[in-house]
């Protein structure tokens, strides 16, 4: 009999839940992990955690005292980088999760901790780096690269030759056409089709995107 590995998923909120999908999800085609617990923050839902047959353990702080594997499941990318900071000091190694329906193409590095969604689809030659979230149904083309904490929603296309910096939310079924750059903490908005690169912590909505907001300064 397979030894599972203990883990726990840091964010007890939407998508916190839906991590635990894809742990659940692995889990049927191999069992691979023993699910602990959440870990927030803040004061979850307990009776969608009870439905899951899900246990609040406790604040993030607590993975000083969990051995166990982690992965974040929080949309902000500054709050993952907090959250893998601490997790970093107290000693504990985050784990990368694939969706068994997700298409993972030839000679594509997936980072610490990356978690890639239910029908995603990342073709070659693809870098995930630290901490991405790819959401249901994105598709990353050929030679894309995605930095530590970059945020993908669900139905993003991502087109061949793109770097996405990090940090940076693409919005919900959002296009970047290829061969363009998304600065570090940006933001582009949903349903938006981005024509030419977007700037550091800019904001960046419509068809065609246009900046709607002034640079944010990245902490």
């Amino acid at each position: 009999m397979r030894v599972t590995a203990p883990i726990v998923i840091v964010g007890a909120g939407g998508f916190g839940r839906e991590v635990l999908d894809v742990i659940e999800a692995v889990n049927v085609l191999e069992p691979t992990w023993n699910f602990l617990g959440f870990l927030d923050d803040g004061s979850p839902d307990e009776e969608l955690l009870a439905r899951r047959r899900a246990e609040h353990l406790g604040p993030s702080a607590g993975l000083a005292d969990i051995d166990a594997h982690y992965v974040i499941g929080v949309g902000s990318g500054e709050v993952r980088a907090r959250i893998d900071t601490l997790a970093a000091e107290v000693g504990r190694r985050p784990a990368t999760l694939v969706h068994p329906s997700a298409t993972i193409g030839s000679d594509v590095e997936l980072g610490e901790g990356s978690i890639v969604c239910a029908q995603a689809s990342i073709t070659t030659h693809v870098t995930l780096c630290r901490h991405v979230h790819i959401h249901v149904a994105c598709t990353v083309g050929h030679d894309a690269i995605l930095e530590d904490f970059v945020t993908l929603l669900p139905g993003v296309s991502i087109s061949g030759n793109v770097t996405v910096r990090q940090r940076a939310t693409v919005g919900a079924r959002a296009v970047v056409l290829p061969r363009l750059e998304v600065g570090a903490g940006a933001m582009v908005g949903a349903g938006a089709v981005v024509v030419r690169s977007v700037l550091a912590g800019s904001t960046m909505v419509g068809v065609p995107a246009r900046q709607v907001a002034k640079e944010r300064t990245m902490t």
